[in-house]
């Protein structure tokens, strides 16, 4: 009988690309029984870019894609969830008393993974009531896909921080495996808890098929933006400022393959407007071909100074540019920029809060030396081939399942 798996969602969006596209498909093809315990907001699931879902996916439980999804309302789960900045005698009472954790619960899985901070307070609730009333020793994994809380993040005060680092540090206490997104995040969770198994599973896809390396035979330069943005950050802004600058010099194109938001919207001006290319939401295996025709991936992460989470991030759009043979171009952070000069697959602007000049100013140069370009091109696909697929990524996951299976 194959072993049953929870995975046990606080606020992603349960098509998540980490969680459902990665982690629950590669799974259940290795013959695993796949749960997902997802929220609804106002009676929704939502899309990767915020849009909810109204004529589909209602049923409180459904099958997609062979995953099996269990729904339940988060305006019902937040108070009790939120009960993990109390004091921890409150916590059986009126902590794990919430949908999230029940639904969990009644699965009567082998293993738990969360993914937020909130989730794994419901994974210690999981754990400790399947002792107490089954019996039962399950085994509760945390993927960190952040830092929370974040050391730098100055929207918590400093004794919010305390309290919620103090609680983290509680809670991994049973945590039997910590899985995260980079080898930063992993040394900050070793230097506080030395004991504690932690493995790096990076946010790459696999293997992009049908590649065909790049030439940059062409005078023409196209530039490529993937993810979606809100109207809080100035990623729009930059995207107008480059699109401006290099567009007085050479045949230039910036290609944003996702965009806006549910709710927001981008206003191109009307001088840059065949300049400017929204593809709008894409589906996840449909991204290497919209990739094809771009030169150079942006990635901009602004005020990295006040966040950690900034500082170590290797985002999904960093090993989507890899995997398409495309060199990255980013501001001062440390993890990317590490990664970046490891394996010379790419370019930094050397300030961290860098403009649309800085940006602009590079992309001329880069555009300039062609062999350069090539090389660092053939890079990032070399590197996805050998170490960063996921191809080699799901073969840890694996491995952390199997290491916990083994010692039930």
């Amino acid at each position: 009988m194959p072993r049953k798996i929870c995975m046990v969602v606080a606020y992603h969006p349960f098509m998540d690309a980490r969680i459902f596209r990665k982690e629950a498909k590669s799974l259940q093809k290795a013959g695993y029984n796949v749960t997902m315990i997802v929220p609804r907001q106002n009676g929704h699931l939502f899309d990767i870019d915020g849009t909810p879902f109204t004529n589909s996916f209602r049923n409180k439980v459904f099958t997609h894609e062979g995953i099996k999804i269990v729904t339940y309302n988060w305006e019902s789960c937040k108070n009790h969830l939120n009960k993990v900045l109390s004091n921890e005698n409150v916590w059986e009472a009126q902590g794990f008393n919430n949908p999230l954790t029940q639904l969990a619960i009644q699965q009567d899985a082998d293993i738990y993974h969360t993914h937020e901070y909130l989730s794994l307070f419901a994974g210690v609730g999981i754990k400790r009531l399947m002792k107490k009333q089954k019996g039962k020793y399950v085994k509760l994994i945390y993927d960190s896909h952040e830092l929370t809380p974040d050391p730098l993040d100055a929207k918590y005060s400093e004794d919010a921080r305390k309290n919620l680092q103090q609680k983290l540090l509680y809670m991994l206490e049973e945590v039997d495996y910590v899985i995260t997104v980079s080898d930063s995040i992993k040394s900050w969770y070793l230097a506080h808890k030395p004991n504690l198994p932690v493995e790096v599973i990076y946010n790459s896809p696999p293997l992009a098929k049908h590649y065909q390396p790049k030439e940059y035979h062409s005078n023409n330069l196209t530039i490529g933006y993937e993810g979606n943005f809100d109207d809080k950050k100035g990623i729009k802004e930059k995207i107008i400022g480059i699109t401006e600058i290099c567009s007085k010099r050479v045949a230039f194109q910036f290609k944003v393959i996702g965009g806006s938001r549910f709710g927001n919207s981008f206003l191109i001006p009307k001088h840059l407007q065949s300049n400017v290319q929204l593809t709008g939401w894409v589906d996840y295996q449909a991204i290497p071909n919209h990739l094809k025709d771009v030169d150079i991936g942006w990635i901009d992460l602004e005020d990295v100074e006040y966040s950690l989470n900034k500082k170590y991030a290797l985002p999904n759009k960093f090993f989507s540019y890899l995997n398409n043979g495309i060199p990255i171009l980013v501001n001062k952070c440390h993890e990317m920029e590490s990664f970046i000069r490891k394996h010379q697959c790419g370019f930094v602007v050397e300030k961290t809060n860098a403009t649309s000049q800085d940006y602009a100013e590079a992309l001329l140069l880069l555009k300039e030396d062609k062999e350069k370009l090539k090389q660092l091109s053939q890079n990032c696909r070399k590197v996805m081939e050998s170490l960063y697929s996921w191809e080699n990524m799901e073969k840890r996951l694996l491995s952390v399942y199997q290491q916990l299976l083994t010692k039930s």
